[in-house]
């Protein structure tokens, strides 16, 4: 049996997972919610939700890929196969690691969006329009159909080139570079943004606390819906990379630092944009796309020193962009090398090549299909990686998983919690999901009334 990749190091693999949960979620989708939401009204409840999330389905899916070896399909195979319903098992994996691939190709659709802009940062072409309606105008024409050929295939390129090189020369050593480039430049733009007249406005806003607001169901259920398609619980991207996890690895404590920095990323993404917005007078309640590729080009192009700050800006999102394109592809690429006994470079060719095919086909409908994506197959994927792991594989098996590399053992809550509180968690936003259209994109059930910031009131 030819032996499995492996991270080289424990800050590699954290990296590597702070890397597949840091993406748009948090720089186009977690700014606007804290705007929307109240500010600190809504970080509380977000908080809440992920060190749930943090310490329960990271956790979980970690453990199921690292004491199977494999990825989804072979993973919720053994799963049943304790039950003699191996089949059943390999069937129900397919939709996580379906799922993982078809959220690949819409992404890559977006990240050469953010290809384009990045190189356009560096010539002037992302600054180049003149106002809101040309920044639009040129969006719109770069995400319709065939709209943006080149620049995606380039970014699909550099993605399977990195992945061909395997677990640790390719994902960990790209993760080690570029997330704390990411981290870096965000920190810059976040100083920057402070010592312009009018930001200490945004900084009020984003931690202020409304009782009433907080009172609101719907400040909770956006909360819930951020924090989980944040942290990338979806039964295919973190547990494969749990897959390549040594038994000597404290999974609990990783899972930690994991939630902890994705949760940093998106706070610092919050304390760029709401400030930067504030500092032209200007109210952020438009998310996704429009956020980063038409709002805040014209916004950067009127702040001194635009051009340096709109390369910082998107080499930044690119970098946190492609670091997620990197989880999301792995897990069909293992797939693949798994059931048609590939080796790595023929794999990630084959799933580059339908990658190609695909992205190229949906650009003009990416929006549709990530919306169904998440609404449909990652909540699902989330519950049924869980199912299997605490209650097919069951309670003894989930604890041993969960305490191989600690000195001490993790809490005895920890499967009673899962069980209980985390499954039906999944399955509420999956319901949730389906019944508002979504609780995790910008245009998602509409707010009944714009909060006003404290200064307006």
């Amino acid at each position: 049996m030819e032996k499995r990749e492996s991270f080289n190091s424990k800050w590699g693999f954290i990296l590597a997972c702070i890397g597949s949960a840091v993406g748009m979620g948090n720089l186009w989708m977690f700014p606007t919610r804290v705007s929307l939401y109240g500010g600190g009204s809504f970080l509380i409840p977000y908080f809440i939700f992920v060190a749930l999330i943090g310490s329960t389905g990271v956790i979980g899916e970690m453990c199921l890929g690292r004491g199977t070896r494999s990825g989804p399909i072979d993973a919720f195979g053994a799963a049943c196969e304790t039950r003699g319903r191996r089949k059943l098992g390999d069937a129900l994996g397919f939709i996580p690691a379906a799922g993982s691939l078809a959220m690949a190709i819409g992404y890559t659709v977006v990240m050469g969006w953010i290809l384009k802009y990045a190189i356009g940062a560096f010539t002037g072409a992302t600054l180049a329009p003149a106002d809101t309606d040309g920044f639009a105008s040129a969006f719109v024409s770069m995400a319709s159909a065939f709209g943006n050929n080149g620049w995606q295939l380039a970014a699909l390129f550099f993605c399977i080139l990195i992945l061909m090189f395997g677990v640790g020369s390719g994902i960990e050593n790209a993760n080690k570079l570029m997330m704390p480039v990411f981290f870096i430049l965000f920190v810059f733009l976040g100083i920057y943004v402070a010592f312009q007249p009018g930001a200490m406005q945004g900084y009020r806003y984003i931690f202020r606390i409304d009782p009433e607001i907080l009172a609101d169901p719907k400040t909770w259920i956006f909360a819930l819906g951020q924090a989980f398609f944040s942290l990338s619980v979806a039964g295919n991207g973190t547990l494969i990379y749990g897959s390549y996890l040594s038994d000597e690895e404290n999974i609990p404590a990783s899972a930690a630092r994991v939630a902890l920095f994705d949760t940093i990323a998106a706070i610092l993404a919050a304390l760029v944009i709401i400030p930067a917005m504030a500092t032209t007078g200007a109210k952020l309640d438009q998310g996704g796309p429009g956020l980063l590729f038409i709002y805040l080009p014209n916004l950067i192009r009127s702040m001194p020193g635009g051009t340096l700050i709109a390369i910082i800006f998107f080499v930044a999102v690119l970098f946190a962009g492609m670091t997620s394109l990197l989880n999301l592809y792995e897990a069909p690429i293992a797939t693949v090398q798994e059931k048609l006994h590939l080796g790595r470079v023929p794999a990630c060719a084959v799933i580059g090549i339908i990658g190609a095919a695909v992205s190229l086909l949906i650009q003009g409908i990416v929006s549709d299909w990530m919306d169904v994506l998440s609404i449909y197959i990652c909540p699902l994927g989330a519950g049924l990686a869980g199912i299997m792991f605490f209650w097919v594989f069951g309670k003894d098996y989930a604890e041993t998983q969960v305490n191989k590399g600690r000195e001490k053992n993790f809490t005895k809550w920890f499967v009673p919690v899962c069980r209980y509180i985390y499954i039906p968690v999944c399955a509420l936003v999956l319901i949730l999901g389906i019944a508002l259209g979504g609780i995790h994109q910008a245009s998602a059930w509409p707010p009944d009334r714009q909060y006003t910031r404290p200064e307006e009131k």
